[in-house]
C-alpha cells in the first residue's frame, strides 16, 4: 500500500492537495503503524485524518499524542475504547492534548450509535465548547 499512498500523495502534490490518511481502525490501528507510514512517505503533502475512536489496541490518549504531530484533520468521537471497553472520550484531556499541539484547523466531530443525531451532535458540540475554555 506505501507505493499506492505514495503514488496519491505525488497527485495530490501536483494539483496543491494535501492528503489525509485516517486511522480507521482497519489496516491502521497503532500509532506506530501510521508513524511508520508517515516517515516512509516522507512529504508534507501527506497528513493524518485523526480519528480519536479508532484507537482501540493500546492507549487511546498516547496514541493520539504520538500522532497528533501528523494531524490535518480530525474525527473527533464522543466515545473511545480502553481496554477493549467503550466510554466516553474525556474531552477535557483531548482538548488540552489538542491545544499543546500546533493544530490550528478545525475540530470535526462525529456521533455514532443510538439516538437522534442533531440531538447528539448538538450535546457533543457543547460539550466540546466547554472543554475548549
Amino acid at each position: 500500500m506505501l507505493k499506492d499512498i505514495h503514488t496519491c500523495v505525488e497527485y495530490g502534490r501536483q494539483h496543491g492537495v494535501i492528503i489525509g490518511l485516517q486511522n480507521h481502525n482497519d489496516f491502521i490501528q497503532t500509532a506506530e503503524q501510521i508513524n511508520t507510514i508517515m516517515e516512509t512517505i516522507n512529504s508534507e503533502w501527506l497528513g493524518i485524518v485523526l480519528d480519536t475512536g479508532s484507537f482501540r489496541q493500546n492507549e487511546p490518549y498516547s496514541e493520539i499524542e504520538k500522532t497528533i504531530k501528523n494531524a490535518v484533520s480530525w474525527q473527533i468521537k464522543e466515545k473511545i475504547f480502553i481496554d477493549g471497553v467503550e466510554v466516553d472520550t474525556d474531552l477535557n484531556r483531548l482538548m488540552k492534548l489538542i491545544q499543546s499541539s500546533d493544530y490550528k484547523g478545525y475540530l470535526p466531530i462525529e456521533t455514532l450509535g443510538e439516538g437522534e443525531p442533531k440531538i447528539k451532535v448538538k450535546e457533543m458540540f457543547k460539550k466540546l465548547q466547554k472543554a475548549m475554555n
